[in-house]
This record gives C-alpha cells, sequence and structure tokens, in this order.
C-alpha cells in the first residue's frame, strides 16, 4: 500500500511547542526572588542551564541568566553571595502559550535579543525553549520536508510503483 500523499499545509507544518517540550528530558527549575545569586548560578551549574526561573507562589516573576550574571555582577563588581536574585533578574519576560509557532517564537526572540522562552499555561510554565532548541526542531523539519519531497519524486519518476 503506498503512503497517503501528504498536503503543502500537512508537508511544511512544523511540530507543535507541546512536542517539542516532549521530547526534552528536563524539568522547569526556579528561585525565588530571595534566594542569593550564589545558590541560583550554582542551581544553573549543577543543571547544565542557560536560564533559571524567578517563580514566588508558584508565578512567573523573573528569569536569571548568565547575562544577567556576567553583566550585573562580575563586570559590576559585585559577590553573588551577597546579592539577592530580586536585585539583577529580569522582570520583563516574554512568555508564549503552547500554541504559538516556531516561526513566531523565533521572531519574538530575534526582535527581543533574547534566547529563552518560558512557555505558560494558565499562570504556570511548562517549559522552556531555547534559541538551541528551535533551530533544532527547524534543522530536522527540514530534513524531513527534504527527504518526503526526494521521495515523492522518486514515486513519480518510478511511475507510481515502489520497489
Amino acid at each position: 500500500m503506498e503512503p497517503p500523499i501528504k498536503t503543502p499545509e500537512q508537508l511544511l507544518r512544523y511540530r507543535s511547542l507541546r512536542q517539542i517540550l516532549a521530547d526534552k528530558s528536563e524539568n522547569v527549575y526556579a528561585v525565588e526572588p530571595g534566594d542569593s545569586v550564589f545558590s541560583a548560578i550554582q542551581l544553573m551549574a549543577d543543571k547544565n542551564l542557560g536560564i533559571v526561573l524567578v517563580e514566588q507562589n508558584g508565578k512567573l516573576v523573573g528569569v536569571l541568566s548568565e547575562r544577567d550574571y556576567a553583566r550585573k555582577i562580575i563586570l559590576q563588581g559585585r559577590s553573588s553571595k551577597d546579592t539577592l536574585v530580586r536585585e539583577i533578574m529580569t522582570t520583563n519576560v516574554v512568555t508564549v502559550t503552547p500554541d504559538h509557532t516556531i516561526p513566531q517564537c523565533m521572531a519574538l526572540m530575534n526582535s527581543g535579543g533574547f534566547r529563552h522562552l518560558p512557555i505558560v499555561v494558565d499562570g504556570k510554565t511548562i517549559g522552556v525553549l531555547s534559541i538551541r532548541d528551535l533551530l533544532k526542531e527547524i534543522v530536522a523539519h527540514h530534513e524531513r520536508l527534504i527527504r518526503d519531497m526526494e521521495l515523492a519524486k522518486l514515486t513519480m519518476l518510478s511511475g507510481g510503483t515502489s520497489y
């Protein structure tokens, strides 16, 4: 039996953000605004993260990134043990829902100049996507698209008969 012919919309559609999150094994890690920057950086190092969420009473109130640490602690000669997360965290956090698309997320990250995007549902952060996650998905998508197009071309050239 021949595989069903896919429509252009089916061929060109990216996987959903929920599907991408399901493939990621990492959990959502968060600190509180009153925690020391040192403890937040320690968590980031232990979990190999470039960003950690800042939550208060389960609600996202900011993020702390390696960039925040470098610019607001190291370059200003501050002590990470004596500085609280609330003093240096980024508070204007752009978030998306699982209904956003990969192109929409890429556009937001590009225009905002950030590399991590929390995904929020009903006020709860369900995951964080990095620019690396999105680029990996885009490359995989294009590889699937090329493979499907090559298969369709071979099918047409062979007169619809597959061997």
